[in-house]
């Protein structure tokens, strides 16, 4: 049993950004399914537990446990809602790395869900269609999460190629299209909570896309906040910085050392350019297994 908690570590710690994701979510499934069963075993309802990290619809209740903002999307009702979703995080999330990086995709992620939950919330109380549910609704999934990987990777490289089972190699404009499409025609459904929630992180990506297009990425804040969060846990937030000694420090090496690195990072970069070109005029399967190992390395630098 050690060993696999060990694995399991070695995994997370060595996985891409939508992989830890992924074990986050998969972690939280599984914890809250377990004491779930503890709780009917016991004849006690789960129920109370779960909503504790649900979106709420009414504004009151959502005062009421704020923090639900930010853990619905890490919560599912059941195997195939986690399954269906992480199966998009993981196709999308390695697409979404061609084009952006890591921490675009974390705090992607986060926004994604955030600008869904309000959305959801705004909706139920201005629309008298919801008026009757709102006390009584709660939202939980990382449907708008990933929906806004999709948009914001459709956004960058509209005519990029997917190949779908049945259908074929699709335009990535295209599958986000439909996507919106869906949501807006099944807006007043029993899932109608979900679908305003995807049309929330679908904003969500195409605002991330087009201002970081002029230069501004909207995820900085959240990526700030993520980091000293990460750092609190590590105990690294409140060490206190010292002042760094002085060390003399004598340079044998050859000054064209410089120059080598130089020359070697300038043609790594222009490789990476070639490879993304024939990505977006040919598409993922026409890549040579160096090129995709090549753009693989790449993203995790």
């Amino acid at each position: 049993m050690g060993h696999i908690i060990t694995d399991l570590k070695e995994n997370f710690k060595r996985g891409n950004i939508y992989i830890q994701l992924i074990y986050i979510n998969a972690g939280v499934f599984i914890l809250t399914s377990l004491i779930t069963i503890f709780l009917t075993l016991f004849n006690r309802s789960a129920g109370n537990f779960l909503l504790f990290g649900e979106m709420p619809a009414s504004l009151h209740n959502f005062l009421l446990q704020p923090w639900s903002i930010f853990t619905y999307m890490f919560l599912h009702s059941g195997l195939m809602h986690i399954l269906f979703n992480m199966l998009w995080l993981y196709w999308f999330g390695q697409l979404f790395l061609y084009f952006f990086s890591a921490k675009h995709l974390r705090g992607l992620y986060v926004l994604g869900g955030i600008c869904g939950a309000i959305l959801y919330m705004i909706s139920f109380n201005v629309f008298p269609y919801f008026s009757g549910a709102i006390e009584q609704s709660y939202m939980l999934g990382a449907s708008a999460s990933v929906i806004a990987i999709v948009v914001a990777a459709a956004y960058k490289q509209p005519e990029y190629q997917v190949s779908l089972l049945f259908f074929g190699a699709v335009r990535l404009k295209f599958i986000a299209l439909f996507m919106i499409l869906s949501d807006l025609l099944f807006i007043t459904s029993d899932n109608a909570g979900g679908h305003i929630a995807h049309l929330g992180g679908a904003l969500a990506g195409l605002w991330f896309a087009a201002s970081l297009s002029k230069g501004h990425d909207v995820t900085a804040w959240i990526n700030k906040i993520l980091d000293w969060f990460i750092s609190l846990f590590s105990g690294n937030a409140f060490k206190a910085k010292r002042k760094p000694k002085m060390s003399v420090h004598y340079n044998n090496s050859p000054r064209n050392k410089d120059y080598e690195y130089n020359a070697n990072k300038k043609a790594q970069s222009d490789e990476v350019d070639r490879i993304l070109d024939k990505l977006k005029k040919s598409g993922y399967e026409s890549l040579t297994t160096e090129e995709k190992k090549s753009l693989f390395d790449a993203s995790k630098r």
